[in-house]
C-alpha cells in the first residue's frame, strides 16, 4: 500500500519533492495541476486559471475558480472562501501553490467523518420510551409501598402480602411493550419498503411519523438535477431560434470535453447539421471563458462563438436584428440593455451564456483567438436546474400533512430564490450562512426557528441547525446525500438519504429513498404515523386499564378483610389482557391520527391513565360491594367472581380505547 499511494508535490527548503499525503504537515507548500487531488485544507499562494470542483463540500456542481487574493472575515464558509482549497476536492484545470493550514482531522472533510465518531442524540422515539419507563416505575414503586403497608397495618402474613405487592407491580407493567413495539415497527418497515423507503433503523420509523421539521438540500430533490435552457433571447429579448442554431452547431461539432450546458443545448429536439462540416476550433478555456468553432456548410464559413456574456458582447460589434439574420451596429444603448436583461436573470437564479457569429473568408484555414473579434451578437441562452414536477404537489401535502420543510443549501441565494418562487414557496426569512454562524446559540435557534431558507451553508453549520431546532422542541428529519450532508444526517432526528447517494450519506442514514421524490418521503410519514398510531393504542390501553385494576386492587386490600385477588390470579388476567392487545399491530388507524405529526406525550398518557383508570375503578368498587352485600361472598367466590368481571370489562376497554371515534362506526380488523 506505501508503494502505490497516492502522493503529493511539496516545496520544502527550497527544493521539490514528492511525499505522501499523510506525511504533510502545516507550513508545507503544496504544487497541484489540474487533476490533482486536494490533500490538506489550505491558503492559495499563487493560482493560474486554477477552477476546482469542490462539491464534495459544498454540493455545487459548478467549478469555482480560486485566487490568490485576500477575502473579507465572513468569506470564510467554502461557497466564498475563493483564496482557500479544501480536502477531498479536485482541481478541474490550471494550478495553484498552496499553503497547508490543516491535515487529516482538522480539515473540514476530517472533521465531517470526526463528527460520524460520536453517537447521536438520542431521537424523539428512544426518548420517548425512557419517559413512559420512568413513569410507570414511580407509579408501579408508590402502588407497591402503599400495599406493602396497609398489609403491614393489618398484620397479614408477610410472604403473602409481597407476592400479592410484586404481582400488582408485575400486573402494571405493559409486558408487551417491546412485542408490540417490534412487530409495528417492523409491519410499518414492510409497508415503508412497498413506498420505495427502507428502514435501516427501526426506531426510525416512529420517528418519521413524528417529524415535524423537514430540512433538505435542493438539488436533487426539489430540482431534476439536470440543466436544460429556459430562455433563448435575442439581444432585444426576444425569444429567437436562430440563437439556439448557432449554440447548437458550436456544442456539436466541438471536440472538447463536453460541460452540462453543452448537454442541455444539444438536447433540443429539430437540429441537424445540415451539411455543417468543422474546419477547426479555439478551446474552452478558463482565462477566456468561450468557447469557438470554425464551420463551413459549402455556401458559407462562419465562426460561432458560445461563452460568458460579458465577454461575447465585449467582442461583439453588430447585432442580429431578426430571425432573417438582417445585421446592424451594436450601440451603447443596446448593450446596456444587453447587460441589465442578463444581470435580472442572474437575479431569479439562471446561468447566462452569450452566443455570437461572424462570416470569415471561404478559405480561412485556421481559427485562432485573434479570429473572436468584431462579431454579430446572435443573443443569450439562459440556463437552469428546473423545479421536479412532484415537488410543489409534494410540499403542499407534507404541509397539510403538519411538516414544515426547510431548505438547506451550499448554493447562492439567488439561485435559492428563484426556485422557491418557482415552487410557490414563501420566504419567511432567508438566512446567508456567514451572518448567523457568530450568533450566540439562543439568538441562533430563533433565526432557525423563523427562517425556511438557508443559503451558503457549510457542513458544521448544517447540524447546528439541526441540533438547535431539536433544542426547541421539533422533531427533525434531514434529507440529504453528500458527503457535505453526512454530519447533519447523524445529528438529526431521522437522516434520509437515496439510493444513489455517496457510502458516507447512505451510513449515517436511517431511511434509504430508493426515489428521490419528496412525494415519496411523504407516503413514508403516512406509514410512520399509522405505525405509531397503533403504538398509542396499546399504550393506552395498558396504562389506563392497568393502572386501573391494580388501584381497585390496591383500595381493596383497604376495606377487604383478605386479598381481592390471589397473585397467580392478577398475573393470568394480566396475560390474558395482553393476549387480546396482541392484534394491535393490524389494526386501521383513524385519518384524525395521520393528519398531523405524533409524538410520545408523556403527559398525555399520564393524564389518560389517571383519569381513565380510576373510572374503571368505580366498576369495580361497585363490583365488591354487590359480591360482598349481594351474594355475601367469601374470599374464593370474591376472588372468581370479581376475577371474571375485570376481564370481561378489560376486553371491552380494548375496543373502545383502540379509536378516538365512536368504537360502534370504526370497525377493527378482523
Amino acid at each position: 500500500q506505501a508503494s502505490v499511494a497516492v502522493r503529493t508535490r511539496v516545496v520544502r527548503d527550497g527544493v521539490v519533492c514528492e511525499v505522501a499525503r499523510d506525511q504533510l504537515v502545516p507550513g508545507d507548500v503544496v504544487e497541484l495541476s489540474g487533476g490533482s487531488l486536494v490533500p490538506a485544507d489550505g491558503r492559495v499562494l499563487e493560482a493560474d486559471d486554477c477552477f476546482v470542483n469542490q462539491a464534495t463540500i459544498t454540493g455545487e456542481a459548478f467549478p469555482v475558480e480560486k485566487h490568490a487574493v485576500d477575502l473579507p472575515e465572513e468569506a470564510r464558509d467554502p461557497t466564498s472562501a475563493m483564496n482557500a482549497l479544501f480536502m477531498g476536492t479536485s482541481l478541474v484545470s490550471g494550478s495553484a501553490r498552496m499553503l497547508v493550514c490543516r491535515t487529516g482531522a482538522q480539515t473540514m472533510l476530517g472533521s465531517i467523518g470526526e463528527s460520524l465518531r460520536h453517537a447521536p442524540p438520542a431521537t424523539a422515539f428512544e426518548r420517548g420510551l425512557r419517559e413512559f419507563g420512568l413513569l410507570v416505575l414511580r407509579v408501579a414503586l408508590g402502588m407497591v409501598l402503599f400495599v406493602l403497608l396497609v398489609n403491614a397495618f393489618h398484620h397479614r402474613p408477610w410472604l403473602e402480602s409481597f407476592l400479592f405487592a410484586v404481582a400488582l407491580a408485575v400486573g402494571l407493567t405493559p409486558e408487551l411493550l417491546p412485542m408490540i413495539v417490534t412487530v409495528t415497527l417492523s409491519r410499518g418497515a414492510l409497508r415503508m419498503a412497498r413506498s420505495r423507503v427502507i428502514v435501516k433503523r427501526l426506531g426510525a420509523v416512529h420517528d418519521l411519523g413524528a417529524m415535524d421539521v423537514l430540512c433538505t438540500d435542493k438539488t436533487g430533490t426539489l430540482t431534476e438535477a439536470a440543466v436544460r435552457i429556459a430562455h433563448r433571447l435575442d439581444a432585444q429579448g426576444r425569444p429567437s431560434d436562430r440563437v439556439l442554431r448557432w449554440a447548437w452547431l458550436n456544442s456539436r461539432l466541438e471536440t472538447g470535453l463536453r460541460s452540462p450546458l453543452d448537454e442541455a443545448i444539444l438536447t433540443q429536439p429539430g437540429q441537424a447539421l445540415d451539411g455543417w462540416r468543422k474546419i477547426d476550433e479555439v478551446p474552452f478555456d478558463f482565462e477566456r471563458r468561450r468557447l469557438s468553432v470554425l464551420a463551413d456548410d459549402g455556401q458559407q464559413r462562419v465562426l460561432v462563438v458560445k461563452g460568458a456574456f460579458e465577454d461575447v458582447l465585449r467582442l461583439s460589434a453588430e447585432v442580429e436584428l431578426d430571425e432573417d439574420g438582417r445585421v446592424a451596429p451594436l450601440d451603447d444603448d443596446l448593450r446596456e440593455r444587453c447587460r441589465e436583461r442578463v444581470a435580472a436573470l442572474g437575479r431569479e437564479g439562471f446561468r447566462v451564456l452569450g452566443v455570437a457569429w461572424k462570416r470569415t473568408a471561404p478559405d480561412h484555414p485556421h481559427a485562432v483567438v485573434d479570429d473572436e473579434s468584431a462579431l454579430v451578437l446572435a443573443g443569450m441562452l439562459a440556463f437552469e436546474d428546473p423545479p421536479k414536477a412532484s415537488a410543489a404537489a409534494a410540499l403542499a401535502d407534507l404541509a397539510a400533512s403538519g411538516v414544515e420543510v426547510k431548505i438547506v443549501t451550499g448554493d447562492d441565494e439567488r439561485v435559492t430564490r428563484h426556485l422557491c418562487a418557482s415552487l410557490g414557496i414563501t420566504l419567511r426569512d432567508v438566512v446567508i450562512g456567514h451572518e448567523v454562524e457568530p450568533l450566540a446559540d439562543p439568538a441562533f435557534a430563533l433565526r432557525c426557528e423563523e427562517a425556511n431558507v438557508f443559503c451558503r451553508v457549510s457542513p458544521a453549520l448544517k447540524s447546528r441547525i439541526i441540533r438547535a431546532l431539536r433544542r426547541r422542541g421539533h422533531v427533525v428529519g434531514y434529507l440529504g446525500d453528500g458527503i457535505n450532508d453526512a454530519p447533519a444526517l447523524h445529528a438529526a432526528d431521522v437522516g434520509l438519504s437515496v439510493d444513489g447517494a455517496v457510502d458516507v450519506a447512505r451510513e449515517a442514514a436511517d431511511l434509504i429513498l430508493l426515489e428521490h421524490d419528496l412525494a415519496v418521503v411523504h407516503r413514508g410519514v403516512r406509514e410512520g404515523r399509522r405505525t405509531f398510531g397503533n403504538i398509542l393504542k396499546y399504550l393506552l390501553m395498558g396504562t389506563s386499564s392497568n393502572f386501573g385494576n391494580m388501584l381497585s386492587m390496591a383500595l381493596g386490600t383497604l376495606i377487604l378483610p383478605f386479598l381481592p385477588l390471589r397473585p397467580v390470579q392478577v398475573l393470568v388476567n394480566n396475560l390474558l389482557y395482553d393476549l387480546s392487545e396482541v392484534p394491535i399491530p393490524l389494526d386501521h388507524v383513524e385519518d384524525s391520527i395521520m393528519r398531523r405529526p405524533h409524538r410520545f406525550d408523556i403527559r398525555h398518557l399520564r393524564d389518560f391513565m389517571l383519569v381513565v383508570g380510576p373510572v374503571s375503578s368505580v366498576f369495580d368498587l361497585a363490583t365488591f360491594l354487590i359480591l360482598l352485600h349481594g351474594f355475601h361472598a367469601g374470599p374464593a367466590l370474591f376472588n372468581t367472581g370479581w376475577f371474571v368481571e375485570s376481564m370481561a370489562t378489560q376486553v371491552l376497554v380494548v375496543l373502545i380505547i383502540r379509536t378516538p371515534g365512536s368504537p360502534w362506526r370504526t370497525r377493527p380488523h378482523p
